[in-house]
């Protein structure tokens, strides 16, 4: 999730646990605690661009990570904060620090959460930014800071943020379940063959949500709104998987075939090659639309070392997503 999201779960937690006793240090450190598991976007500046995709969300997105970590900054704090309790600031940090990757996990990129073990947990069922889940959270906080940390009122406007975003992220994961039904529906109706489809929230909502349908040449993107009154309309984009050539044996192009787990196509612009990865969708709702979120190209060098350069994104493609995702959501 994006990162006030994630101080805002950080900052509830730490409330909830220690907030009786140090008050708004707990909301401090908790929203500290909650945005350190994302540090590991550092990892971006210092190796390359597939190493820091593979590192991503990995071990500071995990259990092991908490339970080693969580002691550790127990003990950092204990020595100078009054409140010296060492276990309760173990469960402290514990709890603000692995709520973030369990959040995570509900993101279409998902999370290792049982890291070293390579299992990607991620349930699709929620946008890396949702409106509807952070600002009553927000709204919540902000009035359980407005009482004294002895005050049943700061607990219960604290608590009541932690049930309505855990109440709404519970909500997304029924709202999935009718959207992969409706998908269902539409491709058998339609009597597409496919080999396989996933289904995840478009951006900013959970009452849009697409589809990426794998068949055996092309991958199918469609979108469903709760509001529609007409059949699903399905775009076809060539998988190219046959331009990589021999690069198709490279290492690094393994690897990063293996980060969008076989969901890519490739496609040529301007005689360079490009890897688009389509869990993540497009910058347009167009179906002429080719502006993929994340599109990398591929960049062979003269001793056939092969880099992977992200393109980059404009803020205009932003501006122009908003209004078509506010007219898709009203129906089709």
């Amino acid at each position: 999730m994006d990162s006030l999201t994630q101080i805002v779960l950080g900052a509830a937690v730490g409330e909830a646990v220690l907030g009786r006793k140090i008050g708004n240090k707990a909301i401090l450190y908790g929203a500290i605690a909650g945005t350190i598991p994302d540090l590991d976007v550092i990892a971006q500046f210092l190796t390359d661009t597939v190493t820091a995709l593979e590192i991503h969300r990995g071990f500071t997105h995990s259990i092991l990570f908490s339970l080693l970590f969580a002691p550790i900054f127990a003990w950092l704090v204990t020595k100078y904060e009054t409140y010296k309790e060492f276990k309760e600031w173990t469960l402290f940090f514990f709890l603000t620090l692995v709520t973030h990757p369990i959040l995570d996990a509900h993101t279409t990129w998902g999370t290792q959460l049982f890291w070293p073990f390579e299992i990607r947990l991620q349930f699709k069922n929620i946008f890396v930014v949702d409106p509807l889940y952070t600002i009553p959270f927000l709204a919540c906080l902000v009035l359980a800071m407005c009482y004294k940390r002895t005050s049943k009122k700061r607990r219960y406007f604290n608590l009541l943020g932690l049930s309505i975003s855990s109440f709404y992220l519970i909500l997304t994961l029924i709202f999935k379940g009718f959207a992969t039904q409706e998908f269902t529906n539409q491709l058998k109706a339609q009597n597409i063959k496919f080999n396989t489809f996933d289904t995840k929230p478009a951006p900013l909502t959970s009452i849009l949500w697409a589809a990426n349908v794998e068949t055996d040449d092309a991958f199918l993107i469609g979108y469903y709104s709760f509001f529609d009154s007409k059949p699903v309309h399905f775009t076809s984009y060539p998988k190219n998987h046959d331009l990589l050539g021999h690069l198709a044996q490279n290492e690094k192009v393994k690897r990063m075939i293996t980060i969008s787990q076989g969901w890519y196509t490739i496609n040529l612009i301007d005689n360079e090659m490009y890897f688009n990865d389509l869990r993540f969708g497009l910058l347009s709702l167009d179906p002429q639309s080719k502006d993929f979120v994340f599109s990398y190209k591929i960049q062979v060098e003269a001793n056939n070392t092969v880099n992977f350069i992200e393109a980059p994104k404009q803020t205009e493609d932003a501006k122009k997503l908003l209004p078509e995702l506010w007219d898709r959501i009203k129906g089709n």
